[in-house]
C-alpha cells in the first residue's frame, strides 16, 4: 500500500514537473512573437526573422531542460555521430517512405476539410513576390526554412513534446498513442496562419510524423530529411508560382 502510494505520488510530481518543463519552452517563444506582431505586419522577412528567434529560445530552452535532468540530445534521437554509407543509405529510403506517408496524410486533410467548407479560394503569393526571377532568393529562403521548419520544428514539436506528453500520460495505456495525437493537434494549431484548412493538414502531416517517431524507433534525423523534401517541395511550388 504504502510503495502504491509512493507511486502515485511520484507520478504526481513528474506530471508537474514536465508540465512546467512545457511551459518554459513555449511561454517565452509565444510572448515573444506576441509582443513583435505589430512590428512584423506583413513583412515576411521580419516573420521568418520573429520565427528563427523563437525556435532558437525553444532549442535553448529544451538543452537546458535535459541537461537539468542529466540527459542529452540522444535521449530524443537525435545524434551528431558519422553514419557508414549502409546506415546513410537506409535512412535515405527511410526518409523517402516518411515524407510519402506524410505528403498523402496531408492530402488527405485538405479532402476532408475540402468536403465539409469546400474548396478554397487561390493561394494569395503575393507575399513571396520578392522570389520572381530570384533563383537566389529561393536558395536562401530554403536554408532558413530547413532551420526554421525542417530542423526546429522535429526537435520540437516531435521529440520534445511526444516524449514529454508519453511521460505525462505514462500511466495510461495507449500513452505513445495520446502523445502523438496531442502533438499533432497542437502542431496544427501553430499553424493558424494558414486557416482552418491548413490547420487540418499540418495536424494530419504531424500525424504521420508522429507515428513515424515511434515506428523508426526514435530516428530523428529520418524525419528531419523527410520535412526537408517537403518544405522543399512547397517552396518550390511557391516561386513558380510567383513566376
Amino acid at each position: 500500500m504504502e510503495t502504491k502510494m509512493e507511486n502515485v505520488q511520484s507520478d504526481h510530481q513528474n506530471w508537474i514537473y514536465c508540465f512546467g518543463e512545457m511551459l518554459l519552452v513555449f511561454l517565452p517563444a509565444l510572448l515573444f512573437i506576441k509582443c513583435t506582431s505589430s512590428w512584423v505586419g506583413e513583412d515576411l522577412i521580419r516573420s521568418y526573422g520573429v520565427v528563427w528567434v523563437a525556435n532558437l529560445l525553444m532549442l535553448a530552452m529544451i538543452w537546458t531542460s535535459l541537461k537539468l535532468r542529466g540527459q542529452s540530445w540522444k535521449e530524443f534521437g537525435l545524434t551528431f555521430n558519422p553514419v557508414s554509407l549502409k546506415q546513410g543509405l537506409r535512412a535515405f529510403g527511410q526518409s523517402l517512405v516518411v515524407f510519402v506517408f506524410a505528403v498523402s496524410c496531408f492530402i488527405l486533410g485538405a479532402i476532408i476539410m475540402a468536403n465539409i467548407t469546400g474548396i478554397p479560394d487561390s493561394a494569395d503569393f503575393s507575399r513571396y513576390d520578392f522570389l520572381k526571377d530570384n533563383l537566389g532568393g529561393l536558395l536562401l529562403s530554403l536554408l532558413g526554412v530547413y532551420f526554421i521548419s525542417s530542423f526546429a520544428e522535429e526537435v520540437i514539436y516531435r521529440a520534445f513534446l511526444i516524449n514529454r506528453i508519453a511521460e505525462i500520460t505514462q500511466s495510461f495505456k495507449y500513452s505513445k498513442l495520446i502523445a502523438v495525437l496531442l502533438s499533432s493537434v497542437f502542431f496544427g494549431l501553430i499553424h493558424y496562419e494558414w486557416g482552418a484548412m491548413g490547420m487540418v493538414q499540418t495536424g494530419f502531416m504531424g500525424l504521420a510524423m508522429g507515428i513515424s517517431y515511434f515506428v523508426l524507433k526514435k530516428r530523428l534525423w529520418t524525419l528531419i530529411i523527410a520535412h526537408i523534401y517537403m518544405d522543399t517541395l512547397l517552396f518550390v511550388q511557391i516561386y513558380l508560382a510567383s513566376n
